[in-house]
């Protein structure tokens, strides 16, 4: 799709004059994954256990089997490798790590080159949840998938935004899906720019898809406070896992060359 820029007009004095939004261009959070072993621990936090949707993976932390950096990469490893974790068996394992307490924003542009995973079951993200739930628990406050990803359809990418009016549990969803036939065989930047009245998404810079702030609620638009930042790589569940899993196919890598976060 071409790319557009959101031009406005106004009056001043009886002329006409344009506007153009502000752009985003300070640096105020980025990690080049250029170290090794794991991800900076003043960057990045993880997510622990089986967390949501059914899935059947179990996010471990700080485990370099399924999470690391290497040649100016991050590693998130999905592995069917029968764990044992705190005395107990986990069968797949794979990992998910997040900015919660390490960085969080209210506006801005964030950006995510990454290479995707691909087989029966396999279920990357790139995606924002409030740092608090000021409006309530999900989706009351508000979720923000700059992409996602499902294994059983490859040549396809989703941008979706949660509210309480708008989320997939009523069919509502704000969202769209556009065709690549390369997301998993080649690396792609996956964008978001962030702004009080709109969410504008982005894949390879060329503008995607626009959910404009139309209705001045909460439950239409809860987007006026802080979110963080989740890289995950999940397997099975109730979207990844809707027509079945491949264990033979495991490991899968979810690679990411860098996120930047611009205000």
């Amino acid at each position: 799709m071409k790319k557009t820029n959101w031009i406005g007009v106004l009056f001043v004095s009886g002329l006409l004059v344009s506007c153009t939004p502000k752009p985003f261009s300070k640096l105020v959070f980025h990690d080049e994954f250029n170290g090794n072993g794991l991800p900076d621990k003043a960057l990045w936090n993880y997510e622990e256990g089986y967390i949501r949707n059914g899935e059947k993976q179990y996010y471990t932390v700080g485990r370099l089997e399924n999470c690391y950096q290497k040649d100016g990469y991050l590693h998130l490893v999905i592995r069917n490798d029968s764990a044992l974790i705190d005395g107990k068996i986990r069968p797949i394992t794979s990992a998910s790590v997040h900015t919660k307490s390490k960085g969080r924003w209210l506006y801005g542009k964030i950006e995510v080159r990454a290479k995707l995973p691909s087989c029966l079951g396999t279920w990357p993200a790139i995606w924002m949840l409030p740092a608090v739930n000021h409006y309530g628990k999900w989706p009351k406050s508000g979720e923000i998938d700059i992409m996602e990803h499902v294994g059983y359809d490859p040549e396809k990418i989703h941008f979706t935004v949660h509210s309480e009016k708008y989320n997939h549990t009523k069919n509502t969803q704000l969202s769209r899906t556009i065709n690549c036939l390369a997301a998993t065989s080649d690396f792609h930047v996956y964008g978001l720019e962030w702004r009080k009245d709109r969410l504008v998404w982005y894949f390879d810079g060329e503008q995607q898809y626009s959910v404009e702030k139309t209705e001045d609620t909460k439950e239409a638009w809860p987007f006026d406070q802080a979110f963080y930042l989740i890289l995950n790589s999940a397997f099975g569940g109730g979207w990844g896992g809707q027509k079945g899993v491949d264990l033979a196919r495991l490991p899968q890598e979810y690679l990411i060359d860098y996120v930047r976060v611009y205000q």
